[in-house]
């Protein structure tokens, strides 16, 4: 049996790497021990596939027409690909883009994007509270980022407080895990949030990410369904971030994404004044501020 100090202490590969097929009790009963979801044990990561250099075009061009445009649903982007970008695709390929993009465009009318009801959300905890110092609240969010010959996803962590990144981290693919560790390592350096705030996207509703938030006391607050200026604290740092460097050219790879990446992060929190917080920084003001309780 493994104990339950020592399967806090390790991360969601660890824990699955202590799973054992043959032993005395269940895998079941493993994994509600360690706290990790029993599919991701079954799950088996198929080979990546080299991206067609015409959906990497197609898809870079997407998400640079939806950082300058969010509200724009199919039938614009599908026009500004074909005018801006002389790229044709049809209604199903870009709907099937926009989903493996982690992209939801906001259409007018009621009642016209289902809710996954596998899928269990949460309501939004913040509307008419006022944040006013640091880990009252962090929101997390998940976005595209393209490169010369392919994209990775990026997730980062904003402490609506005082606007300061406490975490980021890089995927190639959307896979939860990533988040998780991201949230771990965040809660690890500078402390837990009283509440984390996200979109309904697949990887904030999983089991993982759900247990991790409750294993650590932590309120979980979800955007209303099509209202993106729930979150917007933390969609601002992210449109901010590819308007002035990651859309403006194309990365080789990975190691330079993260670099430029990290480099723009610290700047923004040690080096760039913001109007909100009376022209301080991000980081002075989160560690400068004094700790109250957390009370929302």
């Amino acid at each position: 049996m493994v104990k339950k100090n020592l399967s806090e202490s390790l991360g969601h590969e660890a824990k699955k790497g202590l799973i054992d097929p043959g032993g005395k009790i269940t895998i079941k009963q493993q994994c509600a021990l360690l706290g990790i979801s029993r599919s991701s044990v079954y799950y088996k990561p198929k080979a990546a596939k080299e991206p067609k250099e015409e959906e990497v075009r197609a898809k870079n061009a997407i998400d640079k027409i939806w950082t300058e445009n969010p509200c724009y649903g199919c039938r614009r982007i599908r026009i500004t690909l074909r005018d801006q970008y002389q790229i044709h695709i049809g209604k199903r390929r870009l709907r099937r883009y926009l989903q493996e993009m982690g992209i939801t465009v906001i259409y007018p009318g009621p009642n016209l994007s289902k809710r996954n009801l596998k899928h269990k959300t949460y309501p939004y905890l913040l509307r008419n509270v006022k944040v006013e110092h640091p880990n009252q609240v962090w929101g997390i969010d998940l976005t595209y980022v393209g490169m010369k010959r392919g994209w990775m996803y990026l997730v980062a962590i904003v402490d609506w407080g005082s606007r300061m990144v406490v975490g980021h981290a890089y995927s190639n693919t959307l896979h939860t895990g990533f988040v998780t560790e991201c949230v771990k390592k965040a809660i690890k350096r500078h402390g837990k949030p009283f509440i984390i705030n996200s979109d309904q996207g697949a990887q904030f509703t999983s089991d993982e990410y759900i247990s991790l938030l409750k294993s650590q006391g932590i309120k979980i607050s979800m955007n209303g369904r099509g209202r993106s200026t729930d979150n917007a604290i933390t969609e601002r740092f992210i449109r901010s971030l590819k308007r002035e460097h990651l859309s403006l050219i194309e990365y080789e790879d990975g190691s330079q994404l993260r670099k430029i990446t990290a480099d723009y992060i610290n700047r923004y929190n040690w080096q760039r004044p913001h109007q909100s917080l009376g022209y301080q920084t991000p980081g002075k003001v989160y560690h400068d501020t004094k700790a109250y309780p957390n009370v929302v």
